[in-house]
């Protein structure tokens, strides 16, 4: 599986760790071991002008994720196939700024964004409330198996 990861931000990213969850939470999703995502980290300027130019609203935003192929998860039987995955366009500041009102680490609103826009990248919506509910709750499992992860190591 390749994750490019690439920091533009200005802001000091633990990329490693960012990797090892897409790592996780791909292969959580059965995702082809040749597909390929990329991550980048970029400052409120930059994910401003993406917001707007994407998703016509104004100032910056958490995450953003362009999906290229249109992959969906697979199956532990029949993983998906191989491909381009995405992007996922990550700002640090603005993470940093939810971690302090979630009240938990900024690596860990980080960590919560980049699940967040790889369960995006695989057809998941939070629209609807049945969509949020599915999302959100695999998001959290994907998210506690990392952590339970972590532990052991």
């Amino acid at each position: 599986m390749s994750i490019e990861l690439n920091n533009e931000s200005g802001v000091a990213v633990d990329e490693d760790t960012v990797q090892r969850l897409a790592a996780f939470a791909l292969d959580a999703m059965h995702v082809h071991a040749d597909a390929d995502l990329a991550i980048v980290f970029v400052d409120e300027g930059a994910m401003e002008q993406l917001h707007i130019r994407w998703m016509d609203e104004p100032g910056p935003t958490d995450v953003l994720s362009f999906p290229m192929d249109e992959l969906r998860p697979g199956t532990e039987d029949e993983p998906t196939p191989a491909g381009l995955l995405g992007d996922i366009v990550l700002c640090p500041q603005v993470a940093e700024e939810q971690a302090r009102t979630a009240g938990h680490s900024t690596l860990d609103e980080m960590l919560l964004l980049t699940c967040h826009g790889v369960l995006h990248l695989l057809g998941f919506d939070h629209a609807e409330p049945d969509e949020k509910a599915e999302m959100f709750g695999l998001q959290g499992e994907i998210l506690a198996g990392f952590a339970a992860q972590r532990r052991e190591r």
